[in-house]
C-alpha cells in the first residue's frame, strides 16, 4: 500500500472530524464529541494535523497535534489523536504518522512528545512499546469542561 503523508488543510476539517467521532466511538465515548467543522474554522491556529492518504487519494488516517508548553521540560508537542480507519489498520500507517510527529517534533525544537492512550489498547500500547515509547502508569487524567 502506497501511502503518502502531507498537511492537513481546512477542506480537511470535516474528514478530520469524522474521524475524531469515529475514534470516540472506538474509545467508548462518542457522546463526549463537542466539536465542530465550524468551531474547527475559528479555532484553526491552535492544532495542526498530518493526513495520511492511499494513491487513490483516500484519507486513511490521521495525526492531531498542537505544542504546548511543560514546566518539566519546556516545549512539548502533544499528539491529541492518532487514528488509522479500521480497514487501513496493520499496514505500518500508525507507525509512519509516529515517525512524522517525531521530526516535526525535532525540527521545532520540542523537548518531548506526549500522549494518551487508553489502557485497555492493546493494540496501541504494543506498538507504542516496540517504538520505544515511554508509557506511565503514574498520573491520572483530570478535566475541567467549562459549560458553553
Amino acid at each position: 500500500m502506497n501511502i503518502t503523508l502531507r498537511p492537513a488543510t481546512e477542506a480537511d476539517f470535516p474528514e478530520i472530524l469524522g474521524m475524531i467521532k469515529e475514534l470516540a466511538l472506538f474509545e467508548k465515548a462518542p457522546e463526549k464529541v463537542t466539536n465542530s467543522v465550524e468551531q474547527m474554522h475559528r479555532e484553526k491556529d491552535f492544532f495542526r494535523c498530518i493526513m495520511a492518504e492511499n494513491e487513490d487519494g483516500t484519507i486513511v488516517g490521521m495525526a492531531l497535534y498542537f505544542f504546548a508548553y511543560y514546566t518539566w521540560v519546556g516545549k512539548s508537542l502533544y499528539l491529541d489523536d492518532l487514528y488509522i480507519k479500521p480497514q487501513y489498520r496493520g499496514n505500518g500507517i500508525g507507525t509512519m504518522l509516529l515517525k512524522e510527529i517525531m521530526q516535526i517534533s525535532k525540527e521545532e525544537k520540542c523537548t518531548r512528545i506526549r500522549w494518551q492512550v487508553l489502557d485497555w489498547n492493546t493494540p496501541a500500547i504494543e506498538l507504542y512499546k516496540k517504538m520505544g515509547m515511554t508509557l506511565d502508569g503514574e498520573w491520572i487524567n483530570c478535566d475541567w469542561i467549562n459549560e458553553k
